[in-house]
């Protein structure tokens, strides 16, 4: 089947295909019968598949296996964590206030279980990055509390000085929670290294089924009053029968991503995402790579136009059998700007998020040929609007 007669998905970001590893883990899971939690022989038999994808999730991220507790989702991942009662060293400790980014992942941005009064949205620059002198002020404004952050935004790719801030963050006490969603198979991750309390990830932006996530926490004795009780399942970190299958799946896509990365994969996905905005930069002189000057992920761009109007686009592209997104998962179908792209102008991005940005994410699977067709595609949107201001765009 040739690229123009099939749909071309360039949405990776927010839910990246099935992998063929996770389908196989999927369906064998699906015959195992016992209750992880049951000491029969069924049981043991579940037990001793969670604990493989367990280790493997771990060994994604230079975790230990005990630090991985699964949840539904990043989501849920998140909620529990933003919470102001966590336990430290064996102390339970009250955190009374939270701080997070103007331009964060829902999830995070809106605070969890605090009171919305005790939640801090701190302001980034013009490539979303951080406003440390903000940082700075919070964090010597008051009591310690918990500092979260998404490490690579999902409608831009752009990542944070993961170090500076959470070296900041823990100097003055305070617990820091990553989301790291979008990084995990697309950039090597260290738990140890990053040194966060709290590490967020989802199963289906790896290539695992939806409904299945975890936080890895930085270490057993540092960690979130739990969200969900009444069990003693994920060490009393999260009740309820595990899903069993699902966290299967969930470790054989951490394992393949481990295996893409150690092979080559980050720089492949560099190598697409550079021809895509090369070949951008060429359909019109009015098309901006929003966060081009920064640390981004490899294979993430975000297109703004300001006379292309984001949702257009969307259904033009999908129209042609292209799928891209007009913002993050979690926000596009509303109406109105990106909050994203908002916080960027408020900083001094020559970018209108009235007009918005389309993004464009992609995976390995992806070919060349398929951003081509993408390129083809979009070449054709914009020169209808350049022909209207052919002064602007004069070479």
């Amino acid at each position: 089947m040739t690229v123009s007669s099939r749909r071309i998905y360039l949405d990776h970001n927010a839910s990246a295909p099935l992998l063929p590893e996770a389908r196989a883990a999927l369906i064998d899971a699906l015959e195992v019968t016992g209750n992880p939690s049951s000491v029969h022989r069924e049981g043991r038999s579940a037990r001793a598949l969670m604990a493989q994808a367990r280790s493997k999730i771990a060994r994604l991220v230079g975790a230990d296996a005990e630090e991985v507790v699964f949840t539904s989702g990043a989501t849920e991942a998140a909620v529990t964590c933003l919470t102001p009662d966590w336990v430290l060293d064996g102390q339970h400790v009250r955190l009374p206030r939270l701080a997070v980014l103007d331009t964060d992942h829902p999830c995070l941005r809106e605070g969890g279980r605090f009171d919305p009064e005790a939640v801090t949205r701190l302001p980034v620059d013009r490539h979303g990055i951080v406003d440390m002198r903000a940082l700075t002020a919070w964090l010597a404004m008051g009591e310690p509390g918990i500092l979260a952050f998404t490490a690579a935004n999902s409608e831009t790719g752009v990542l944070q000085p993961l170090s500076e801030i959470v070296s900041a963050a823990h100097a003055a006490g305070c617990v820091v929670v990553v989301d790291a969603v979008q990084m995990a198979t697309r950039i090597p991750l260290d738990t140890r290294a990053i040194g966060a309390d709290a590490l967020i990830l989802s199963g289906h932006k790896i290539g695992a089924p939806k409904g299945i996530g975890a936080f890895v926490l930085g270490s057993t004795e540092r960690r979130p009053a739990p969200l969900l009780t009444g069990g003693a399942q994920e060490t009393r970190q999260r009740a309820g029968t595990e899903a069993l299958a699902l966290i299967a799946a969930f470790g054989a896509a951490a394992e393949a991503g481990e295996r893409s990365l150690d092979r080559g994969g980050h720089d492949a996905l560099t190598a697409l995402r550079d021809h895509c905005e090369t070949a951008l930069a060429l359909v019109s002189r009015e098309v901006q790579i929003v966060g081009d000057d920064a640390d981004r992920l490899p294979q993430t761009v975000s297109v703004h136009h300001p006379r292309l109007t984001a949702e257009t686009v969307q259904i033009a592209l999908d129209l042609d059998g292209i799928a891209v997104s007009a913002g993050s998962a979690c926000s596009s179908g509303k109406v109105g700007p990106s909050h994203v792209l908002e916080a960027l102008h408020r900083a001094g991005a020559p970018i209108d998020p009235q007009a918005g940005a389309i993004r464009v994410s992609f995976g390995l699977t992806t070919t060349r040929a398929e951003i081509d067709a993408f390129l083809k595609a979009y070449a054709r949107l914009a020169s209808r609007v350049d022909a209207d201001n052919p002064r602007e765009n004069a070479a």
